[in-house]
């Protein structure tokens, strides 16, 4: 009785559905779920399975075949089999190594194991200054002039460009003549304070062309002492190459082969002389196999002195680190030798 008077209110007035809701009685007894649930459920028809319509017979064997591996027949034994017979064996790629980690195939040890130290004499104060023989051998300067990065050449190249559009052909020409100059006229001025005593050289050099330069290194000449060798040439009898040695001194008591540059610009980390620690190691290796010295070096000092007096920026190099440009140089050795 109860549903028929709801389905009568329904059909005559549809806006009394909302009264209808709000009667106590239909709350408790019929709640709303029951007027959507039956007609959710029984509208839908129910869709045929479009696999029953398949001829199984016709495939049955494609798909007992497909059905009957639980895995994949594919392991990696099988993969590599079939990508060696369409792409042929993988090939072995070995990861390039690095300059610093190579070990040169001619390796010669930085000391010399065989050479014979002798007690230097008390009488001897006169620094060793031995003359470069030209012999057909190639210097420590060439030998890396002509192994250069291709990255070095690019970057020389372009500071070289950029000179010749700011003072010209001409005028790049005589910039670089003035630096040669500028630089035999440093060492020259220290080789006078080496053998002549400070205070003379540096009232001579006060008006010159070097005077900013000797300003720069007087810090430095301070914890210089016993020269034992200046623009000395140097022969490293079994890897036959030759070099000119600035100066081989004690500096802060370790007995030093010392490279003096020249720069406008600061440089205050060794890496920023490029190739010189590389020219020092050099020189060391060829004193410590020339028979000519009687003494053997550990140690390096590469000393930067600015044209404008500021400070120089000494770079000393103990011996691991002389050891590490040593192998560097070696292969910078091998590697002029294979191109000439």
């Amino acid at each position: 009785l109860v549903r028929m008077q709801f389905l009568q209110l329904l059909a005559r007035k549809p806006g009394s559905l909302e009264v209808l809701f709000q009667i106590p009685f239909c709350q408790k007894q019929f709640p709303c779920l029951c007027l959507s649930t039956s007609a959710c459920v029984y509208s839908k028809k129910k869709k045929g399975n479009s696999y029953d319509q398949v001829d199984q017979e016709k495939y049955k064997n494609l798909v007992h075949s497909v059905i009957s591996y639980k895995t994949s027949a594919q392991t990696p034994e099988t993969i590599l089999e079939e990508d060696n017979l369409l792409y042929g064996p993988p090939a072995k790629h070995t990861p390039p190594i690095k300059a610093g980690t190579r070990t040169p195939k001619n390796w010669v040890p930085l000391i010399n194991p065989s050479k014979r130290i002798l007690p230097a004499s008390s009488d001897s104060k006169v620094p060793m200054k031995i003359r470069l023989q030209r012999a057909k051998l190639p210097s420590v300067t060439r030998i890396l002039q002509q192994t250069l990065s291709p990255q070095q050449v690019f970057y020389l190249e372009k500071w070289k460009q950029k000179m010749i559009e700011e003072l010209g052909k001409e005028g790049f020409e005589e910039y670089t003549k003035n630096l040669f100059l500028q630089g035999e006229l440093f060492h020259s001025a220290l080789e006078s304070i080496f053998l002549s005593g400070e205070t003379a050289a540096r009232e001579q050099g006060e008006d010159d062309v070097v005077a900013g330069y000797l300003s720069s290194v007087e810090g430095v000449l301070e914890d210089i002492s016993e020269v034992k060798a200046l623009e000395s040439g140097v022969h490293h009898e079994s890897l036959q190459y030759l070099g000119l040695v600035d100066c081989v001194a004690k500096y802060q008591g370790q007995l030093c082969v010392i490279d003096w540059k020249t720069s406008e610009k600061p440089k205050p980390f060794l890496q920023n002389t490029y190739d010189n620690p590389l020219q020092v190691a050099a020189y060391i290796g060829a004193i410590n196999h020339d028979a000519n010295y009687n003494f053997q070096v550990r140690c390096g000092l590469v000393v930067v002195a600015y044209k404008d007096g500021s400070p120089a920026h000494p770079h000393f190099m103990d011996p691991d680190l002389c050891s590490q440009y040593w192998n560097k140089w070696l292969l910078r050795l091998e590697e002029y030798r294979d191109k000439n």
